[in-house]
């Protein structure tokens, strides 16, 4: 350990952002990352960023990321640890005025709830005081279950969400207040939440102030990315969204990296509209604009690397809403497509049963996934065929981002779900947006999280 932990001390002084394009630069700079393997846990209070946003109005649909941690959480306890947990959950925050809702849609309760079933341990959620600006600070009460945590008498300490905290996404003196405050709860810093890129507090604020190490998910989820970095080809991607003009980079640079691209939702709706000009209800211009860049750009190469599905349904209501029997498939592409549609709310299944979309899927050696084709929950049809599709070929590796894409694999076909999660063939993400934004930068040590781990591990050695 102390050698891994020395030859990390060595390398301060090099550009750690430089060495991520291919595989072995890659492995290089997992091994910089600080590991809570290599972390003194006896005796000490964890305090643990965990990704644990799975409460919609305030209940859990699918309990995978929180399962996925319980891995970190085990060895942190059999080593002597106490744990402290965090998570966010949902977007409390109005950003018309900047109040804060702290009510049961965006609580951890349910979360805790799960935990001390699953574990058979007790964990408490300290009080706090609710403003209309959340949560000004943690409540001096906590030091009474700081007490309990170290004698033993409760298994755990689960924070209240991180987004309830006024200094939680604050970059000024809140955000510091809030950092120290996290800080002065313990004597270790583990991030957990791969799930969770963005640059706040209780990700990237804390690791100023704690000796702060990478959990065996965050590490395990990186090394993740590394098959999406460096894939085994043909590389295949199915991408959707439900706006185009936020997902321009992305779409770009997964575009250079893919051997074949597949889009859905809004984002194929504003591709077809930007390639075919034709119009479509519901997609907006600024969609159709920013798909042209994309257009140009597959038009530019010998081969189009964009993988044309033939079939889209078509429907008079907006929202979802289904009318029985007004849904219609519509072919898109070609001499047969129309030049105004309705609003077009999935693919249509048979585009999967064409003869070349099929050699496509049946070909790829890596398929990511962070999609679904159509309006959920009502136009799931598309979505099914898409899985389906996956799941045939048996060679492949078969990543799946994580949200919603995870949750309606598991609510469409729960059987291919069940033996997915018990096969190597397959992956699980525990956050597709993360992966999507590694994607972008091109390299999963620039997410802010990660980097911050990197860039304090001078703490470990003080």
């Amino acid at each position: 350990m102390a050698e891994r932990l020395a030859m990390r001390h060595t390398t301060d002084g090099l550009d750690v952002e430089a060495i991520c394009s291919t595989e072995d630069e890659f492995e290089a700079k997992l091994r910089m990352l600080p590991g809570m393997q290599d972390a003194d846990l006896l005796d000490k209070v964890v305090l643990v960023r965990v990704d644990h946003n799975v409460v919609k109005k305030g209940a859990i649909h699918d309990y995978y990321r929180v399962d996925a941690t319980l891995g970190t959480l085990f060895s942190i306890v059999e080593r002597g640890g106490r744990p402290i947990l965090m998570t966010h959950v949902g977007r409390p925050r109005n950003k018309t005025d900047g109040t804060i809702a702290v009510d049961e849609h965006t609580s951890v309760q349910p979360v805790v709830d799960y935990l001390e079933r699953k574990l058979h341990t007790r964990f408490v959620v300290p009080a706090v005081r609710k403003t209309e600006q959340g949560i000004p600070a943690l409540d001096t009460s906590i030091n009474l279950l700081l007490k309990d945590l170290r004698s033993r008498k409760i298994g755990g300490i689960y924070l209240p969400n991180t987004r309830w905290f006024k200094g939680e996404e604050s970059k000024g003196e809140d955000g510091d207040h809030f950092a120290r405050q996290l800080a002065g709860l313990a004597d270790i810093f583990v991030n957990d939440a791969f799930g969770s890129w963005q640059a706040h507090v209780s990700t990237v604020g804390i690791t100023k102030h704690l000796p702060s190490y990478a959990g065996y998910l965050m590490q395990e989820e990186i090394k993740g990315i590394s098959a999406i970095m460096n894939p085994q080809r043909p590389f295949l991607a199915v991408v959707a969204g439900s706006k185009f003009d936020t997902k321009v980079q992305t779409l770009t640079a997964i575009h250079k990296r893919v051997d074949h691209l597949v889009l859905g939702g809004v984002v194929y709706n504003a591709y077809i509209c930007a390639k075919y000009n034709v119009r479509m209800k519901g997609v907006s211009e600024a969609d159709v604009e920013a798909a042209r860049d994309l257009v140009r750009q597959d038009e530019a190469l010998e081969a189009s690397k964009i993988v044309p599905l033939r079939y889209v349904v078509e429907n008079s209501l907006p929202d979802g809403q289904r009318e029985d029997g007004k849904a219609t498939s519509h072919q898109v592409t070609g001499c047969c497509c129309k030049s105004d549609y309705e609003y077009v709310v999935d693919v249509a299944p048979e585009s999967f049963e064409h003869p070349e979309i099929q050699e496509v899927f049946q070909n790829a050696k890596t398929i990511f996934v962070n999609a679904v084709m159509g309006f959920m929950p009502t136009f799931y049809e598309g979505t099914q065929a898409l899985d389906l599709a996956i799941h045939r070929n048996k060679t492949a590796i078969k990543m799946y981002g994580g949200g919603d894409t995870l949750q309606e694999l598991k609510n469409l076909t729960p059987g291919l779900y069940m033996e997915a999660i018990a096969s190597t063939g397959y992956y699980f993400f525990t956050g597709g947006g993360t992966v999507l934004k590694a994607i972008e930068s091109g390299d999963p040590f620039d997410l802010p999280p990660v980097k911050a781990l990197l860039e304090h591990t001078d703490r470990i050695f003080d």
